[in-house]
């Protein structure tokens, strides 16, 4: 930083999310690519019946994503092949993703049938539910969305959040609860004092 930038905040924390859609590991510091966090969302769950990869963006079918966690077991890096994937499921079973029986396992607790990918397909889709909400692009519908090409994310390859941002829902909506991790960011980030609202627009 050079004497003219001023600090306009520090960052709260970092995450990484092996699988996508579940919830996932803190670090202390990841090698960045044009892909993002290395490792980032490099495993995915895919719904055989539909050919849709699995996302908690459709929460009437996945409610349960968000009670797997998944962290690797050794750190990736650059280059390097993508190490397995420790899944911890629901009632705390823990399954890596080199394992034969990961599929059957995950899927039991979905209560659906479920297959771990590694290898996104060219043209990657997920469904979407959106609620009867004023202003949205559709009302009470579920729409089938497209993702980047061979990529595992919704749109951009790294995801942004402030605290500021959480504590401005807060204050809409005081019973709520508003944790990070809800929100699956990549970098949490603290404005410095003074600064408040939804920084990310």
């Amino acid at each position: 930083m050079n004497s003219s930038e001023q600090a306009a905040g520090r960052v709260a924390s970092l995450w990484r999310y092996p699988v996508k859609s579940m919830l996932g590991e803190e670090l202390d510091a990841s090698d960045l690519t044009e892909r993002g966090f290395v490792g980032d969302r490099s495993y995915a769950l895919l719904d055989p019946s539909t050919g849709m990869v699995v996302s908690a963006k459709n929460p009437r079918k996945w409610a349960r994503m968000f009670e797997f966690r998944a962290e690797y077991v050794t750190s990736p890096r650059t280059g390097q092949p993508l190490p397995p994937v420790r899944i911890t499921c629901p009632d705390r079973a823990i399954a890596t993703s080199d394992r034969d029986d990961v599929d059957s396992l995950v899927s039991k607790h979905l209560d659906r049938s479920v297959h771990l990918m590694v290898s996104a397909p060219e043209a990657p889709r997920y469904e979407e539910y959106w609620p009867d909400i004023e202003g949205l692009a559709h009302r009470e519908k579920v729409t089938d969305e497209t993702m980047p090409s061979r990529t595992f994310f919704d749109a951009a390859v790294l995801h942004l959040l402030t605290t500021t941002t959480l504590d401005r829902l807060q204050q809409f909506y005081p019973g709520g609860r508003f944790d990070a991790r809800r929100f699956r960011p990549n970098l949490v980030v603290e404005p410095i004092q003074g600064i408040d609202g939804f920084l990310e627009d």
